[in-house]
């Protein structure tokens, strides 16, 4: 029997004893990177980029690593009405307040039926894994064992292009900092996350591999430090 709270306006059902894997500090900074206004408009603007507004709007969509859920939000916005959110953290998850449907979950153990979901979104949680490749394959073997054939996958990471080069050079720069307090709160989530980062960036090749073997892709762009990525099943 699954175990729920309903702490947030949305029943939260665990799959597993979750993680407060929550680092204060870059939290902390990532408040201050960017507004829930901003970061609302950032995600809008990215998946209709990829084109997802034009897609049908009575599919099953699931975002992964989904934190304090505002993809969710973004996804309610372009007029998803059946929206499932999964995150290892139950105070991230306790944030929301909307209708999606919520899991405490490990990524890399689904509990959703096989062929049972439309489309499966990862916007920047692919970065924080601790083991690459190995926990990437886990997650990728089970997105694709999740969505039903054609289904879709969408992931947003970072990615070392020569822009993301000159920002990580210049957020180094101290005086510059604390003239810039964005540049200053990025610099500050980087060093928090400097090992999973910096193992992420530094496997592009690999990383690009995987998603390929699981997924068909159809529209792959790397731009401005980021990897879009939409994939299908076959």
């Amino acid at each position: 029997m699954q175990n729920r709270i309903s702490e947030s306006s949305s029943d939260v059902i665990f799959w597993h004893p979750g993680m407060e894997c929550c680092d204060e500090i870059w939290e902390a900074a990532y408040c201050r990177f960017e507004t829930p206004k901003q970061e609302m408009k950032k995600f809008i603007k990215r998946l209709c980029q990829l084109g997802v507004d034009r897609w049908e709007k009575h599919q099953q969509v699931v975002e992964l690593f989904c934190g304090q859920g505002m993809g969710l939000h973004a996804l309610k916005k372009l007029g998803f009405s059946s929206i499932e959110g999964v995150d290892l953290s139950p105070h991230l998850l306790n944030q929301y307040q909307g209708t999606a449907q919520l899991y405490v979950g490990d990524c890399r153990d689904l509990k959703f039926e096989e062929n049972s979901r439309d489309v499966l979104i990862v916007q920047g949680g692919l970065h924080h894994l601790p083991e690459l490749p190995s926990d990437l394959e886990q997650i990728l073997e089970e997105m694709s064992r999740v969505l039903r054939p054609g289904g879709h996958v969408i992931i947003v990471e970072p990615w070392l292009t020569p822009f993301l080069r000159f920002v990580l050079w210049v957020s180094k720069n101290k005086p510059l900092r604390k003239l810039w307090p964005k540049l200053d709160a990025f610099a500050v989530m980087t060093e928090q996350e400097l090992t999973t980062y910096e193992q992420w960036l530094g496997q592009p090749e690999e990383i690009l591999t995987l998603l390929n073997r699981y997924f068909d892709v159809e529209q792959q762009r790397i731009t401005f430090g980021k990897l879009m990525y939409v994939g299908r099943k076959s």
